[in-house]
């Protein structure tokens, strides 16, 4: 296992932690959308290990137990409820295995729980029920800290928090932010994150929901109010300020069923480049994000994409991409004539 922890690592330089296991798997006939619960953990282990190893290669330096939304609602809305627990400690175990073989953290992870109710007594103790048996497991399974994500309530997060520092694990917190750029409870992002790290959040900031071009102007308000390091894992989607979010975006040319909605499973034309992941890394580190991923949509490439923004040759480096060998792009001595002329017609 690593033998540097969570905070140790953020002080010498930013961290990586691979998301999108969601996106990922349901491209791969592994995972339905819409309910999308982390089924395949226990339906095909193997499945979800060579993702972990997958993302490690890439350059991740965590590994995320992939159990969002692998909590009790949840488990309940696809009549699975027995399987639980089962389900939470095999996606840990399994991540603590490749986390072992890289050297990588591994991170528990706590999400939405989708009961939560401004004001409402019952649903705040439904959802610490709910967070408390998740985070148990990740302790008792090794988890070097607790991720609690895609938050979208200000009330939900404090929950999370206090259910992570209570068990005394280092807590990373992000929230979504939505078309609104507010949380649902009316906080502004930036009043949120300042409120957790007052509450004792190891890290703060934001992931899934807004792409990198909507997410940097809500990362620079929270910045201005925040001292402790920053998280920021868009989802890799082309998002704009008149659709903020991956569930607002339109396809201009072609035309969707459902409300034209291309979420979640038409979004391919909107996906970023590796290129724009890149910048992204580079403008989200000058604002003074140190905790940095992408989220639902990600893939490998995206990792590799942001980890070689940072100056790092992770594994994966060794084929990323040298055009210099191209037969009839590149520049090579050996390469034919009239394969580099024709390469002017391509």
């Amino acid at each position: 296992m690593a033998t540097k922890g969570l905070m140790q690592r953020l002080n010498e330089d930013p961290v990586i932690c691979a998301e999108g296991y969601l996106f990922e798997m349901e491209r791969r006939g592994y995972l339905q959308a819409g309910a999308f619960v982390p089924e395949v953990v226990v339906e095909h282990p193997e499945v979800v290990r060579q993702l972990h190893r997958d993302f490690a290669h890439a350059g991740s330096d965590v590994m995320e137990a992939f159990t969002y939304y692998a909590h009790r609602e949840k488990m309940r809305l696809i009549g699975r409820e027995e399987e639980l627990e089962n389900i939470n400690r095999q996606a840990l175990r399994i991540a603590r295995e490749v986390a072992e073989e890289y050297g990588c953290l591994l991170a528990g992870n706590i999400c939405n729980t989708n009961v939560y109710e401004p004001d409402n007594a019952a649903s705040a103790d439904a959802v610490r029920a709910i967070f408390t048996e998740q985070v148990q497991w990740a302790v008792d399974e090794g988890a070097d800290y607790i991720v609690a994500e895609t938050i979208a309530f200000a009330g939900e997060a404090a929950i999370a928090l206090d259910v992570i520092k209570q068990v005394g694990m280092p807590a990373v917190v992000t929230l979504a932010a939505h078309r609104t750029g507010r949380l649902r409870d009316g906080l502004s992002v930036a009043e949120a994150c300042k409120m957790l790290e007052k509450n004792g959040a190891d890290v703060v900031g934001l992931n899934c929901a807004r792409g990198p071009d909507t997410m940097l102007p809500l990362l620079e308000e929270i910045a201005s109010v925040c001292t402790v390091p920053l998280a920021a894992l868009p989802v890799p989607y082309r998002t704009t300020p008149s659709e903020p979010n991956f569930q607002a975006l339109t396809d201009p040319c072609h035309a969707h069923p459902s409300d034209e909605r291309p979420f979640p499973t038409h979004l391919d034309p909107m996906t970023c480049t590796r290129m724009e992941i890149a910048d992204f890394t580079k403008r989200a580190t000058e604002i003074g994000a140190a905790y940095l991923g992408v989220c639902c949509g990600a893939g490998p490439h995206h990792i590799r994409a942001m980890a070689e923004a940072l100056g790092r040759r992770p594994p994966a480096s060794r084929y990323s991409a040298d055009m210099s060998k191209h037969y009839a792009l590149g520049d090579d001595p050996s390469f034919k004539g009239h394969n580099l002329e024709y390469g002017q017609e391509l």
